[in-house]
């Protein structure tokens, strides 16, 4: 499957702080693609590199298999991108804003065109209503609109639901899953909520602090067969090199200190104490974790990361 972004060891820093620090991911084709995180992660920072608006300390981009840097002006005429709320003229109606946001972008549409990527995006009885009058998630889907209007292969989306009430968030979630099912676009959706993330994401990333903690595709980062449990004992790393060699078939998640994270089958928790306290090992610690979002929340709220693994 062709590769849409790829990201090596991408890094931002402003004097001490270190907005985003050494992050590698890669975006299939046709992906949509979650980056998640709390307010102040490096979501938005690193959206920005992608979109050449902020100049990487390190690392290194390339959209489409070209590098960012060198290929700057063919790549971003293949990227369409909302950056927070779109910027829109309030006082004109939504057929005037795409009509002059075209021609801005080079593209000659007629008016059934444009009428037609309204119509798409959910606007079609109000695209002669003038903006001010819109709410705030028909100004999101208006931005969409905007950001599709030269047919773009990269969607990039930067917290396209926040702010929103329940049914603008359900509208944008099956717009972006319209696009991505129906027209094969690629679509890189920041956003600090797991749950909408949960349901649109083939595949998703978790930052903290700027640091990459987990990546996978979202089935795997937690199996409905299987729960997540929590390990706290004095050797982690002994001791499951011992549970990864039996016959547990577990799936490591992460480790913090004297604590191992990992998915296994529930009602195996039970026979994995006994086998515990058989070879010896001091438990202070065996509990499962019941959800994906408490999973997000103990990634998100811990300034102990130690390691991360999504193998």
């Amino acid at each position: 499957m062709p590769v849409i972004i790829h990201v090596e060891h991408l890094s931002k820093h402003y004097k001490d702080i270190k907005a985003v620090d050494d992050i590698s991911f890669t975006v299939n084709q046709g992906e949509i693609y979650g980056f998640l995180g709390q307010n102040g992660a490096g979501k938005s920072t690193t959206i920005r590199m992608l979109l050449t608006l902020v100049e990487p300390t390190k690392g290194r981009i390339q959209l489409f298999g070209s590098d960012l840097r060198t290929h700057r002006k063919e790549i971003l005429r293949q990227v369409g991108a909302i950056i927070e709320k779109p910027d829109l003229y309030k006082y004109l109606t939504a057929l005037e804003n795409l009509s002059i946001f075209a021609r801005l972008s080079g593209i000659r549409a007629s008016q059934k065109q444009l009428l037609n990527q309204l119509e798409m995006v959910g606007l079609k009885n109000r695209v002669h209503s003038k903006i001010k009058t819109y709410s705030q998630g028909m100004k999101q889907r208006l931005g969409i609109a905007v950001a599709l209007i030269h047919d773009p292969k990269l969607i990039i989306l930067d917290e396209p639901t926040n702010g929103l009430d329940p049914q603008g968030i359900a509208d944008i979630r099956n717009l972006i899953l319209q696009l991505s099912k129906e027209q094969g676009k690629t679509i890189f959706v920041s956003s600090h909520l797991l749950s909408e993330i949960e349901m649109i994401a083939d595949k998703m990333l978790i930052l903290d602090q700027g640091k990459k903690i987990v990546e996978g595709a979202v089935g795997e980062l937690l199996d409905p067969t299987k729960t997540l449990v929590e390990l706290e004992v004095n050797n982690p790393d002994d001791i499951y090199e011992k549970i990864k060699s039996g016959s547990w078939n577990v799936y490591l998640k992460e480790r913090q200190k004297q604590t191992i994270i990992f998915q296994l089958a529930k009602e195996k928790i039970p026979q994995l104490n006994a086998y515990l306290i058989s070879i010896g090992a001091e438990v202070m610690a065996l509990q499962p974790r019941h959800s994906l979002e408490n999973y997000f929340l103990s990634l998100t709220t811990s300034n102990q990361h130690v390691d991360s693994f999504a193998n």
